[in-house]
């Protein structure tokens, strides 16, 4: 679903009952689409996210911590400028549209006092947000630009007026009587759900086909009562925030589906809702945008290796034939009088062979007997002494080819900080080359590695790409720790913190290395553990690579709600 209207109608209301009267301390904007800005009001601070986004364009508050840049954009620097200590007067929506304003008075260098508003516009891949000095309606600053050359509608950069999205005359479904809505909605045309959406505004296709279903389809009295009775709730800021898995699909609502089927899962907030069902596909978005080129390296990398074996073992299959050259060239030898010069073969007697069969070997016409022999031994000499060279290539191509399959596996729950760890690790294995520019602030060293508790309190890690595995293994780890790795599958290192692990943690332990590796669509994954002191890695190995022994193996099947309920358990332990 997308975030409609009546979502947007569900953050306002809450977000102004919350905000209102705070006062902004920090803004920060981790990526060039998203601003989290945190205001303190009612003696607790509260991170406001607000992403224009293309795909997930939204505004909610939010628990999620996001990695800032070293360096804040522009746009991030004037709102820090204009912005920082200045009180939220309002959080007003336009009508039932997705446009929201955001009002702000502060005080300018001079002391005196002014005022600001951010207007979020929540329209696809035309969402933006837009700052304005209120007094004068000019914009200071924007996180798009949107010149003529782009906009034939309207001018959006600093020092032009702000002046609303086009086509914004829809009708306001909550001040909508039942003459209104008739005359809206023809039954005799058909198609309702685009008289409806064409009409009026705030409404996604979600709620269209709900008021529908709702209907039966009936008449214009059953339409009227469905339509109430979906907006009703709307208009008294009933809400009930929810998530529906269905077979191939998920979708959220702050009203129920009655024509949908699936599993439903309840929250307590809106902000709860959007946070469970943004985060981790807007995260995806971005890695995909910013992983693209490692993906395609990766994909070429496992590729041209798996060529390389092919043709390899072709190569392998020549040189079985190094022992039909030696006997040409002794039968040969043997036979050198019968051979004429300018025969392109010669038939003889194949000793090798029990009954003493004829034998036929092929020559070079242009070549003594002598020579043709020679030739047949010095084959028979080459094939023999690449055997082991190509052997050898084609175990480093393996090793090669399940490296780059780890890696691709990582990529898939990779976070945007996890994907510059893998470029690193490429930049550093000389399959990418290291890009030229600013001296940047030296990272942190130390991998920050995903976190959990077991049902019974038992601390469990994660390493999710290779940097963070070796790490996890072979530094946090203790000798009688217990180990976790999905069985001959590219996975992650999972630890358990206890030398006396019980069965709920193994299980949910094993469950977390089954769920972030290659196999967690799978079902009845097979999953090693052992302990630590039996995990080795070999001398010149790839990065995240290990041997271990004395493992024990169970079957699970990986399961996101598990997954989800561990990292919670984690979040809520009292700090120490």
């Amino acid at each position: 679903m997308a975030f409609d209207g009546i979502v947007t109608r569900a953050v306002t209301h809450d977000i102004q009952n919350k905000l209102k009267t705070g006062r902004v301390v920090k803004i920060h904007q981790p990526y060039a689409t998203d601003l989290v800005m945190t205001i303190r009001a009612n003696r607790k601070n509260y991170p406001l996210f607000l992403s224009v986004n293309p795909n997930f364009a939204r505004f909610h508050l939010t628990d999620v911590k996001f990695q800032n840049p070293q360096e804040p954009p522009l746009f991030c620097m004037v709102l820090r400028k204009h912005l920082e200590g200045a009180v939220v007067e309002s959080v007003k929506q336009t009508g039932l549209e997705r446009v929201v304003t955001i009002s702000f008075k502060g005080r300018n260098e001079l002391g005196d006092v002014s005022y600001k508003k951010l207007i979020l516009e929540l329209m696809g891949r035309h969402s933006n947000l837009i700052f304005l000095d209120a007094e004068n309606n000019v914009i200071l600053e924007s996180m798009k630009h949107i010149p003529p050359s782009l906009s034939q509608f309207r001018t959006v950069l600093p020092g032009q007026p702000y002046y609303n999205p086009p086509h914004m005359d829809k009708k306001n479904p909550l001040e909508t009587e039942k003459e209104e809505l008739l005359k809206a909605v023809d039954f005799n045309e058909g198609k309702m759900d685009k008289q409806l959406l064409n009409t009026f505004s705030g409404l996604s296709p979600q709620v269209i086909k709900e008021i529908l279903y709702r209907s039966g389809f009936l008449n214009s009295d059953s339409l009227y009562k469905a339509f109430t009775e979906v907006m009703e709730p709307v208009k008294n800021h009933n809400y009930f925030p929810q998530m529906i898995a269905e077979e191939n699909s998920e979708s959220f609502s702050v009203i129920p589906l009655h024509y949908k089927s699936g599993e439903i899962r309840t929250f307590e907030t809106v902000h709860d809702l959007l946070d469970g069902y943004f985060t981790n596909k807007a995260e995806r978005d971005r890695v995909k945008q910013r992983a693209y080129d490692l993906e395609r390296l990766l994909k070429n990398e496992y590729d041209k290796n798996k060529k390389k074996i092919k043709k390899l073992e072709n190569t392998l299959k020549d040189a079985d034939k190094a022992a039909e050259q030696q006997k040409y060239g002794e039968l040969l030898t043997a036979h050198m009088h019968l051979v004429k010069p300018g025969q392109k073969e010669v038939q003889a007697v194949d000793y090798y062979d029990e009954n003493q069969g004829k034998i036929i070997i092929p020559l070079n016409p242009q070549k003594s007997a002598s020579a043709n022999a020679q030739q047949y031994f010095k084959k028979y000499h080459k094939l023999k002494n690449s055997v082991k060279f190509v052997r050898k290539e084609i175990k480093d191509a393996k090793i090669e080819m399940d490296y780059f399959d780890r890696l691709m596996q990582q990529m898939e729950l990779a976070s945007t900080e996890d994907i510059e760890d893998i470029r690193e690790e490429l930049v550093q294995g000389g399959y990418l080359k290291k890009k030229v520019g600013r001296k940047k602030k030296k990272k942190q060293t130390k991998p920050m590695l995903d976190r959990y508790l077991s049902s019974s309190g038992i601390e469990l890690y994660v390493g999710k790409n290779n940097k963070q595995n070796e790490y996890l293994t072979t530094r946090v780890s203790r000798q009688d720790d217990t180990w976790l790795h999905t069985k001959d599958i590219p996975g992650s290192h999972v630890l358990i913190r206890s030398t006396e692990p019980d069965e709920a943690a193994i299980l949910e332990a094993a469950n977390l290395a089954a769920y972030f590796s290659k196999s967690r669509m799978s079902g009845n994954v097979p999953v090693d553990y052992t302990l630590i002191r039996h995990v080795k890695k070999p001398n010149g190995a790839k990065p995240g690579y290990v041997t271990y022994d004395k493992q024990t193996t169970v079957y699970v099947t990986p399961d996101e709600r598990l997954v989800e309920k561990l990292k919670e358990n984690f979040k809520k332990q009292p700090s120490s």
